[in-house]
């Protein structure tokens, strides 16, 4: 088993609550408030769970640097009042850093009780396996 310091505990409560008031941000009319201070607690919760050098090592790398900048200039434009464009702007660079784990991330979501189930479904499950083998690309 994965042993858990409590430092990145702390930092899995503060990637939580980035998203919880990402979520809340985007519910209430991409009220700019709650989404710049849910961005700022996901990018700190993140760079706390698995340390400053692999986070900058993570944006950083060649390949992805397309995605840290849309990711990035995403987090500058909602910070800078314009909430709907950051965001859009900001999930293209999300979406471009993080597609690599989406493969990984459906195949654990697929073992899950109740949600595995609706994922397994025939019609569904075959837009995914689309998806997986788009991905692998």
């Amino acid at each position: 088993m994965i042993q858990v310091t409590d430092f990145q505990k702390i930092g899995i409560g503060l990637s939580g609550f980035g998203v919880t008031f990402l979520f809340l941000g985007i519910i209430l009319f991409f009220d700019k408030g709650l989404l710049a201070i849910g961005n700022i607690l996901f990018i700190v919760g993140l760079t706390i769970v698995i340390g400053l050098q692999r986070t900058v090592r993570f944006f950083f790398q060649v390949q992805k640097i397309k995605g840290t900048t849309a990711f990035l200039g995403g987090i500058l434009v909602v910070l800078f009042g314009w909430p709907f464009v950051g965001m859009v702007i900001e999930l293209y660079g999300f979406v471009s850093l993080f597609s690599g784990f989406f493969p990984v991330a459906l195949s654990f979501i697929r073992r899950l009780p109740v949600i595995g189930t609706v994922l397994n479904m025939p019609g569904i499950s075959r837009l995914l396996d689309g998806y997986d083998k788009r991905v692998d690309m």
